[in-house]
């Protein structure tokens, strides 16, 4: 059976599309570290040094109240980038960069939940805090050594290794009643150690430069426990985008994601099985209301796929782009009809 995930921070199970085994950043560190390499070894070993010393100032612990994560600084003004469920509903935090550093209080800015991310901003002592500089994440190559920097079970300064392990892989965390659920697009799968409490953080490259942000680690539903080295992070690309139109406009108005802009709920058969969803909302001139579909309709299908539930219409559309033509299957009063739907983008 395959192991489906977990948020780092959360208890909530979540699923994911794609996951592979890997090879262990451990076998790798003590291959490059043997007697035999000498020299290999005092470089790697100072490359480790140098990368934790110059990011870890940029990583900070984030305390929401009744939970807790980590961020990553974004830029000399304060602002912090993390996970959406690592801020919750809270509109207050504090911050703290190290174990020893002033406690910082910060404020909410914006979330976007369907690529899990958050910004806040620190109100005081923004003069503090170090900006992490950030890879290009399309150029992440599998077997790059990456090191996971965070406040693991509140233990601030905290970092794992591991290597890239896996690109390119599409994470869909679990569903909420009325939203579409989170999907993590080109997702970086890592063999580092991903712990609660290490949401939001850093995995970063040892040029010193973030990858990413690390969301989720895999579960092993036979066992009930973690699945040894398998995470899941943000891509650096993804991140540094949102959290700017976050900062910019309050709000996302261009994730590249195509949506049908409608509020939906998973509808189940007399038996009840889900066979659909139903439109409880649609956007007035959004892409839907505009093809004529309506509150109480249920969308069987897009393009010719299936769509049973909110995540699996989610993860139909994340085939296709805002402005692209598709046929939609709906049903009205128990009644197949096919429409044509300029898709829009995903928002919020």
């Amino acid at each position: 059976m395959a192991p489906v995930l977990r948020r780092a921070r959360a208890r909530t199970v979540v699923r994911v599309c794609l996951v592979s085994a890997a090879m262990t950043a451990a076998s790798a560190a003590v291959a490059a570290c043997s007697p035999g390499n000498g020299g290999n070894a005092t470089h790697l070993q100072a490359s480790y040094e140098s990368t934790i010393s110059r990011v870890l100032p940029s990583v900070v612990e984030i305390d929401a109240g009744k939970s807790t994560g980590s961020g990553v600084v974004l830029d000399r003004h304060g602002y912090i980038v993390t996970n959406a469920h690592v801020v919750g509903k809270a509109k207050k935090f504090v911050v703290r960069v190290s174990t020893t550093s002033q406690a910082l209080n910060a404020k909410l800015i914006g979330t976007f939940a369907p690529d899990d991310l958050a910004v806040i901003r620190v109100t005081e002592g923004a003069y503090a805090l170090r900006p992490a500089r950030w890879a290009n994440s399309a150029k992440a190559q599998v077997g790059q050594i990456v090191l996971a920097m965070g406040a693991p079970y509140g233990l601030t300064d905290s970092v794992t290794q591991g290597i890239v392990s896996a690109t390119g892989r599409t994470v869909t965390e679990g569903t909420v009643h009325g939203k579409p659920p989170s999907v993590i697009v080109d997702a970086v799968q890592t063999s580092a150690a991903i712990n609660p409490g290490n949401s939001g953080g850093a995995l970063v490259l040892l040029s010193g430069r973030v990858l990413g942000i690390p969301t989720l680690t895999a579960k092993d539903p036979e066992i009930g426990g973690p699945a040894p080295g398998i995470g899941f992070a943000i891509p650096a690309s993804t991140a540094t985008n949102i959290s700017r139109q976050l900062i910019n406009n309050g709000k996302v108005t261009r994730s590249g994601r195509a949506s049908l802009e409608i509020v939906g709920a998973t509808h189940v058969d007399s038996s009840r099985k889900p066979d659909g969803v139903t439109v409880t909302s649609a956007t007035r001139g959004g892409a839907a209301a505009a093809a004529g579909i309506k509150q109480g309709d249920v969308i069987a299908g897009i393009g010719g796929q299936p769509t049973q539930d909110v995540a699996e219409m989610e993860n139909v559309l994340l085939g296709y782009r805002p402005g692209e033509k598709v046929s939609v299957e709906v049903l009205r009063g128990g009644n197949p009809k096919k429409v044509t739907v300029t898709l829009g983008s995903l928002h919020g």
